[in-house]
């Protein structure tokens, strides 16, 4: 009997054991942001204050973390890497990212990096400035849409020079500020600015509120020009907790390897834990507008899945 419970013990242990190393992990990224090329989709977002990680997948449900992207060392920032974005540019990969609340650009050959900062400094060297989108219109002028820090999170635009990181600063607009009462819950926050165009009218996607916030949640505004003015959705918010998911914000697009369009977008750990936030995919369609005017951008949420992280 003794030889026969120890046998159990030891069954049961490794069982326990092979368990946890089975333990499906969530993919940590915040702010996040795929890059799809050659068939694989490239990941990056926010994690931590030594650089831009980044990961790959081939499916969009199971991604592999292939190292630092972008590191702190490699930089002239001290800390606070946010919301990277990877564009392929002239043949080269370009990265924005917030850097100690400043924008900053790094360049590289490959996807997954090493991606090496522009200069040591910031774009926009005036007040704390974060959550850089970069859109092409289609006379191929470049504009980046991104968060001054004016009197709470406010979203501008400006034209860039043909290399994407000059900007002309006699451009610079207002876009848009907290005026809806779904998006003036937390904290003044309009944020992660999102440009996608659809039927001949342009649909800016953002964030409303602060992101500790459980009713953090996803805006459209539209415009018949890059330049404005732009009109916030009378549907708004477009995604607010989905699937009891909490704290659902700051997002990207992208088209898959079908072609179809997709949102990924970051997610509170739980209903009690903020971090680290989890990131989840679903896909994204347009329907007609019954009351007139633009085509009604929605999120499928029976399709939302969330990322896991291999071991």
């Amino acid at each position: 009997m003794k030889y026969i419970a120890t046998f159990i013990f030891l069954f049961a242990a490794l069982f326990n054991t092979n368990a946890q190393n089975t333990e499906v992990k969530p993919l940590p990224l915040a702010d996040p942001y795929i890059l799809t090329e050659d068939g694989v989709y490239y990941a990056y977002g926010t994690t931590g204050d030594s650089g831009i990680e980044v990961f790959s997948s081939t499916d969009l449900e199971n991604w592999t973390r292939l190292g630092w992207a972008l590191r702190k060392e490699d930089t002239s920032c001290p800390k606070w890497f946010w919301a990277p974005e990877v564009y392929r540019v002239n043949g080269r990969y370009l990265m924005y990212f917030s850097g100690n609340e400043k924008i900053r650009a790094a360049w590289s050959d490959s996807p997954t990096g090493p991606f090496n900062e522009l200069y040591s400094g910031p774009l926009f060297p005036a007040e704390g400035n974060i959550d850089h989108h970069l859109y092409f219109d289609e006379d191929g002028q470049p504009y980046m849409f991104f968060v001054r820090f004016d009197h709470g999170n406010i979203i501008y635009s400006c034209q860039l020079e043909p290399d994407c990181t000059t900007m002309k600063f006699n451009t610079l607009k207002f876009v848009a500020r907290p005026e809806q009462d779904w998006e003036k819950l937390d904290a003044v926050v309009n944020e992660g600015p999102f440009i996608i165009k659809h039927n001949g009218t342009y649909y800016m996607t953002y964030s409303g509120n602060g992101y500790t916030c459980q009713d953090y949640a996803i805006g459209v505004a539209t415009s018949s020009s890059i330049n404005g003015p732009w009109k916030k959705a009378d549907y708004n918010p477009i995604l607010r907790r989905p699937n009891q998911l909490l704290g659902v914000g700051h997002h990207s697009f992208f088209r898959d390897n079908e072609g179809k369009l997709r949102i990924v977008f970051h997610a509170h750990s739980s209903a009690t834990k903020i971090h680290p936030r989890d990131t989840h995919i679903g896909y994204v369609s347009f329907k007609k507008n019954p009351n007139g005017g633009p085509d009604i951008i929605s999120v499928d949420t029976e399709s939302i899945i969330r990322c896991r992280l291999k071991q």
